[in-house]
């Protein structure tokens, strides 16, 4: 699943307008090394821990309580960013009015649940 979240979490960590994530099982995905890992209670009351690169500081993964069997990773930080096309767009009431979605996306006010 390829998405873009708007919530507020993911634009402070971002310093932008949202943050486009590609979404896989954790039990699909392995790491070589172990990136640098920072919790944060989100909005659900259940801790985000966002990981970075331990060499650069670039932001590559996320993981969250609410969907432990999960792993996100930043479109930016992948081999071939090209292929990133969201099909979603998450907690669109944070959304800024200049964040021009794209109009083929599903919309969710909310998360996954909502």
């Amino acid at each position: 699943m390829m998405l873009n979240c708007h919530c507020r979490d993911c634009q402070r960590a971002t310093g932008s307008a949202y943050a486009a994530f590609a979404i896989f099982p954790k039990a699909a995905v392995s790491l070589k090394g172990e990136p640098c890992w920072y919790r944060v209670i989100g909005s659900s009351g259940k801790p985000i821990e966002r990981g970075f690169c331990p060499t650069c500081g670039n932001p590559m993964t996320v993981r969250l309580d609410v969907a432990p069997d999960i792993i996100g990773f930043h479109a930016a930080s992948l081999d071939d960013p090209a292929r990133y096309e969201p099909a979603m767009d998450l907690f669109t009431a944070s959304a800024h009015p200049w964040d021009l979605m794209q109009a083929d996306t599903i919309k969710k006010a909310g998360g996954l649940a909502s």
